[in-house]
This record gives C-alpha cells, structure tokens and sequence, in this order.
C-alpha cells in the first residue's frame, strides 16, 4: 500500500509540469447533450467550436536585493504619547505579581497534596453510589487527571516565577 502511494505521488510530480505546459494548447467550447458547456483540449465532435486566446503571458516578480545588515539593531522607538511607568511603580507591580504567583501555587500545593491523599496511591475508598466497577474506575481516571493538571500547574507556576527578576 506504501509503494502504491509513493508511485501515486511520484507519478503527480512527474505530471504535474506536463500538465501546465498541455494547458497552454488550444481549447474548444462543446456542448453538451443537456445544453451546457463544456471546455475541452480536443474538438472531435460536432458542437465543438476552438476559442481564440491569447498566448499565455509570464511575468517575472522582480528580485529584491537582501537588506543590508548593520552592525547595531537600533531599538523601537516609542510613540510621544504612549504612557510611561516610574521604576517605584514598575517594581511594585512586579512585587504585587511575584506575590499573586506565590499564593497561587501555595494554593495548587494544598490542592495536590489534598488529591493525593484522596488518590491514595490508585486505590481510593470506593463510594456508595460505585458499586459498578466501571463507575470507580471513571472517577479513578478522573482524579488522575486532576494531579496531572495540577502538578503541570505547579510546574508552570515555578517556571513563572523564576523567570522574574
């Protein structure tokens, strides 16, 4: 099946120019049994009338030459009236973020430590409402899904803040 499907392929690359130049020889409007029409490279039939084109046009894109590189990368200026922050400021909000960030994975650290107790090593307590066993293992598939996501949560949270300064 492989092998059908490379010589497929290879075949449409082979064909692919041979087309397009094919493309480029006469064509003939037809019609059709039920009055339409239809556009043909080969006018052997009686309906058939060849249309007069013009020859195809090719137009060459004009090649840019490569920007010059410059030694120093000048940085962007600013617009005049685009607002500026103080460093006071700018480092109390940092602060405020480091601090938003930390709360939030002591926050995900209670979270895991509490799925984890409630995971018990893969075999939580069983439920009253669990006496299918396809039931308890949903719900097992689901708690595992919630450490994952909270152990990524976690992850990112530290990535995060050590990225600050």
């Amino acid at each position: 099946m492989k092998n059908l499907i490379a010589v497929l392929g290879l075949c449409a690359f082979v064909m692919a120019p041979l087309g397009s130049a094919y493309a480029e020889g006469e064509v003939y409007i037809c019609k059709t049994e039920n009055g339409g029409r239809e556009y043909r490279n080969t006018g052997v039939t009686k309906d058939c009338k060849r249309m007069d084109m013009p020859p195809g046009t090719l137009i060459v894109a004009p090649v840019k030459k490569p920007a010059t590189q410059t030694s120093s990368i000048k940085p962007a200026n600013s617009p005049a009236d685009f607002p500026k922050v103080d460093s006071a400021t700018q480092k109390a909000r940092d602060t405020d973020r480091r601090q938003i960030l930390v709360d939030e994975m002591r926050t995900e650290e209670q979270k895991l430590a509490e799925l984890k107790k409630d995971y018990n090593n893969g075999e939580p307590e069983r439920r009253g409402d669990e006496r299918n066993y396809a039931k308890y293992q949903e719900r097992l598939a689901l708690m595992k899904d919630d450490l994952s996501r909270t152990e990524k949560n976690i992850e990112a949270l530290r990535r995060e803040i050590s990225n600050l300064k």
